[in-house]
């Protein structure tokens, strides 16, 4: 077969997305190159197809065990001979793939780096027909990227072990510092280097500043979502725990995922979401990486990321199968200044200096009022053009401002009347006239400021208090005590004003809202229908539901509602081995629809 063929056969696709074809062929020439593709853009299949077309097996060299299994199992169902070896196969089983790799009978082979930096692996390496090798998730070789992994480095052996071997480097995202990393340390012989737009058109980006514990804004974001799949991010194992248990009580199926938990719990949650038993899984950066699932419609970070890296990877885990997705970012100074704590007492060192001004970059993007999708691109020294209606500042570039200097006034001569010697929730209870036995006991309810802020809430106290710290004109001190700067001493003069953005300030109760349509012209009823037969046979086969068809292709099955084999192969999705493992019991359901 030639690659357009390998193609709709295997992959159920009749064309080739930007630049896989330019990868392909680079690989098949055995090139060395570099890919740089937002998640969701297909660099997998740029490492797959060449893989069916030459002699040989492909070593595929990926960080995560969650990450190798998927992919293991989707080429398995696609007709494709992939194996990993891993610490999760007995001795048994990975005698047997070893034998089959001998016999010539696997394509792709998944293992870890520290895998194949063993000795004894390397010498069983070098008696195999190795075709290529890829390094999967590439930017953790990279000191300076966000995941940098100790046995990634180590990966520089690879072109002295095999020196006449093709290596394939692929990542979602890499600085031109942490691009120009991973081509010296992985000694790359006259490397292609190609680069996919960053721009993510199916992917709206949002950001809100924290209103409280932010668990009101993220219960009316859900709620326009509907009954979709979605991964909510928070900072600490305790927030997820209790963000997941307040979303119970909302009647979500959600779980909470953290590395704390037991290997069995974080199992049966991973293995629950994949498989659509749950909704939405509640999680610290320990789980994502390792996702291969394609329907995640939405991501919700509760907390300012560490880096502007980190963020657009996690968020890059909606829409990979290109149908539309949401994310949310909330956020507050204080996040900032948190992260910045865990910096403070490194050893002074470039590394720390890039350290802070990484957050100082997630920070800037977030309290931006220009284009995101246009400001990620820009960091990546990607050009864009405003996305037009892909971010929240595009679609609402004109945004009301309110003067709130007197409330400010309010707020900061509450601080110096409480001898700056609170934390902010405290001086908020004074301002809004709270009766707490501390207030009563340190004689605060006598002060002039006592009760003088009852027409705010305390979640738009916090926000004006999030303001000042973004000004500079408040700081946060030990034990989180606010004190006034020399900008704020000036405000409360009365030598300067201030003014915030109108949502921050809103009160108002979220309108009932029309649900996202995630898929703007496609059945619901049909399309409901044909899920439930999806996930009744991801059971019965023990895959996860994505990896018999993804949303994308059932949305197109409800459309076009194909009589035949003919018409099922030109389904985005579906190729000859998907049609003849799961095709007639669609087409068996699609008939007694139609004769309903």
């Amino acid at each position: 077969m030639n690659k357009i063929e390998t193609l709709q056969h295997y992959f159920g696709h009749e064309t080739f997305r930007e630049q896989q074809e330019e990868v392909i062929d680079a690989i098949l020439n055995q090139q060395d190159l570099l890919m740089i593709l937002p998640t969701g853009g297909g660099k997998s299949l740029c490492y797959q197809l060449p893989s069916l077309l030459m002699s040989g097996v492909t070593v595929v060299i990926s960080p995560l065990l969650a990450l190798m299994h998927d992919q293991v199992v989707a080429l398995r169902e696609n007709g494709i001979a992939a194996a990993m070896l891993s610490s999760m196969q007995t001795l048994e089983e990975s005698q047997a793939i070893e034998q089959q790799l001998r016999s010539n009978q696997i394509k792709l082979l998944y293992v870890a780096p520290e895998r194949l930096m063993n000795d004894y692996f390397l010498t069983f390496l070098l008696d195999l027909n190795i075709n290529f090798f890829v390094v999967d998730e590439a930017h953790c070789v990279s000191e300076w990227g966000h995941e940098f992994r100790e046995h990634y480095r180590m990966l520089s052996q690879l072109k002295i072990s095999f020196p006449s071997s093709t290596i394939a480097a692929f990542t979602a995202t890499a600085t031109p510092m942490v691009r120009d990393d991973i081509l010296n340390n992985l000694s790359l012989q006259n490397p292609k280097v190609i680069t996919g737009s960053l721009f993510r058109k199916n992917l709206t980006i949002t950001a809100q500043h924290r209103q409280s514990d932010g668990r009101r804004q993220l219960l009316e974001f859900l709620k326009e979502q509907g009954d979709v799949a979605g991964i909510v991010y928070a900072f600490s194992r305790k927030q997820t725990e209790t963000t997941a248990a307040y979303l119970q009580k909302q009647g979500y199926k959600a779980a909470a995922y953290h590395a704390g938990l037991a290997t069995n719990v974080k199992n049966k949650v991973f293995a629950d979401f994949v498989s659509d038993n749950i909704n939405i899984v509640v999680a610290t950066i320990a789980f994502g990486m390792g996702i291969d699932k394609s329907n995640i419609r939405f991501v919700v970070h509760m907390n300012l990321p560490k880096t502007l890296e980190n963020y657009y990877q996690e968020i890059g885990r909606a829409g990979r199968d290109g149908v539309d997705a949401t994310t949310l970012l909330l956020f507050s100074t204080a996040d900032i200044v948190q992260q910045k704590s865990f910096i403070e007492d490194l050893p002074d060192s470039p590394y720390k200096e890039n350290a802070f001004e990484k957050i100082n970059t997630i920070s800037r993007f977030a309290n931006s009022e220009s284009c995101r999708h246009q400001q990620v691109a820009a960091y990546f020294h990607d050009n864009i053009d405003e996305c037009g209606d892909r971010c929240d500042n595009c679609i609402n570039p004109h945004k009301n401002k309110i003067d709130i200097t007197e409330d400010v006034r309010k707020l900061l001569s509450a601080i110096f009347r409480t001898k700056q010697s609170f934390g902010i929730q405290y001086v908020v209870d004074v301002l809004r006239g709270s009766k707490e036995q501390r207030i009563l006991t340190n004689g605060h309810n006598r002060l002039s400021v006592y009760g003088i802020g009852e027409h705010y809430s305390k979640a738009q106290w916090l926000s004006i208090a999030d303001k000042l710290l973004e000004l500079n004109a408040l700081a946060i001190g030990e034990y989180r005590v606010f004190h006034i700067l020399e900008r704020g001493a000036n405000i409360l003069k009365g030598e300067e004003s201030v003014t915030i953005r109108e949502e921050r300030m809103s009160v108002k109760k979220a309108k009932t809202k029309k649900k996202v349509d995630y898929f703007d012209d496609y059945e619901v009823e049909i399309f409901d229908q044909l899920r439930a037969l999806r996930k009744e046979i991801a059971t019965a086969n023990k895959v996860p539901p994505y990896v018999v068809f993804s949303d994308k292709t059932l949305k197109e099955l409800s459309n076009t509602m194909p009589s035949n084999k003919i018409e099922m192969l030109e389904v985005h999705g579906i190729g000859t081995v998907k049609f003849e493992r799961y095709g007639q019991a669609f087409l068996e359901l699609i008939e007694e629809i139609n004769n309903a």
